[in-house]
């Protein structure tokens, strides 16, 4: 290791320290980021020790993983396999599924469209309500929301209605302060953003350890992950002038891309299946960096 790496990596580290310092961790959150991030879009599978090896470094124990993967098994998002004296853990096709869909939230191309409401109909009202608050809805009644089109209408048992794009700017940012909590989202946003604010300096990432740039990559994704997941993504011209979102997002993009040729490469030296190594690239992780990129156009 060059001087300029220790330089680096003890920046990195500080870095680190601090990020955990502000938002400690949980294992099975953080282990859920590992194979969103890293396993998930090399087919799904990976040794225990892995897990374990890159847990550590964040702090978290041995013993904390292994009681955290107990529970993901216990939820069916995870299933083992033993080849020999390793164990290996795939995602369920359940868990799966919705990985893919996060994914696509946070490496797909962002939404930007139309409106709809949705009249709920039959019992199950509050499990629906909650569908549509994780598609960006608002509640305006017992049975009535209102929010960006992303529900069809064979997801919720109700009725969907389009809308038409409201003309009057100011009077549709009122209209989402006053039924979305943005203050709330936007403070977070400007967490992150304060967060991993100084590595958008190119000097800043030059010279680390593949190592050091996967649990950067790592950490950077689960902060992201747990904003811009609970974000209901409205509509930009929604949003109050100055969203912090945009900039959270374009901080996202770079330093993602930017962290992953080494990332990745530590992941094809380190991260084994019981047949060999993941794979330092798919076409998955290849269309995320394409889509990324796309972005920055």
């Amino acid at each position: 290791m060059t001087a300029a790496t220790n330089q680096a990596d003890a920046r990195a580290s500080e870095l680190i320290r601090r990020i955990l310092a502000e938002s400690p961790l949980k294992a099975a959150g953080f282990i859920v980021t590992i194979y969103g991030d890293v396993i998930e879009p090399r087919g799904g599978i990976a040794w225990i020790g892995n897990l374990i090896e890159t847990c550590v470094e964040v702090g978290i124990s041995e013993t904390l993983v292994r009681t955290a993967v107990s529970r993901l098994v216990a939820a069916g998002q995870l299933s083992g396999e033993r080849e020999g004296r390793r164990s290996y853990y795939r995602l369920s096709r359940s868990a799966g599924r919705e990985f893919a869909t996060a994914a696509r939230v946070l490496f797909g191309t962002p939404e930007e469209g139309s409106w709809q409401f949705v009249h709920v109909l039959g019992p199950s009202v509050e499990e629906a309500m909650q569908t549509l608050k994780r598609a960006g809805h608002a509640r305006l009644a017992t049975r009535l929301t209102v929010g960006p089109a992303r529900i069809s209408a064979e997801a919720i048992p109700g009725l969907v209605f389009r809308a038409e794009v409201p003309l009057d700017h100011d009077a549709l940012q009122a209209f989402a302060l006053e039924y979305w909590d943005l203050p709330t989202h936007a403070s977070a946003y400007e967490t992150f953003l304060e967060q991993f604010g100084s590595m958008s300096d190119p000097a800043e990432t030059t010279g680390i350890s593949p190592a050091t740039a996967l649990i950067i990559r790592l950490l950077l994704v689960h902060r992201f992950r747990a904003v811009h997941l609970h974000d209901p993504r409205l509509p930009a011209a929604a949003l109050p002038d100055n969203w912090p979102g945009k900039a959270a997002r374009q901080l996202f993009s770079q330093l993602y891309r930017r962290l992953s040729p080494a990332a990745d490469a530590f992941v094809a030296r380190t991260f084994l299946t019981a047949s060999g190594p993941l794979p330092a690239s798919t076409p998955t992780t290849n269309l995320r960096l394409e889509t990324l990129a796309s972005e920055a156009i």
